[in-house]
């Protein structure tokens, strides 16, 4: 498979603000991971939305994917509660 190029959304950057390092190293690490596979067998489609979900410890990480341009763009980072609102 093609490697796909992460974009993050610019009010991810706010997100990953309120994270501790040691758990944004993990959020990070998992992330690279979706450029070589965008749908890694654990993420989970958004109903009704173009959306998929993958956790890392307590945080979800939304993201989509554009196939055709063969890129993966972050849209939200938070705990379960804050990726819901």
């Amino acid at each position: 498979m093609a490697g796909y190029e992460i974009f993050f959304k610019k009010s991810v950057w706010k997100d990953l603000k309120k994270i501790p390092k040691a758990d944004l190293k993990k959020i990070l690490l998992r992330i690279e991971k979706l450029g070589n596979d965008p749908r890694p067998e654990e993420c989970e489609k958004l109903t009704g939305k173009e959306l998929y979900r993958i956790r890392q410890g307590r945080y979800r990480i939304v993201y989509s994917i554009q196939d055709n341009e063969l890129t993966v763009w972050i849209i939200k980072i938070g705990h379960r509660k804050e990726v819901y609102r």
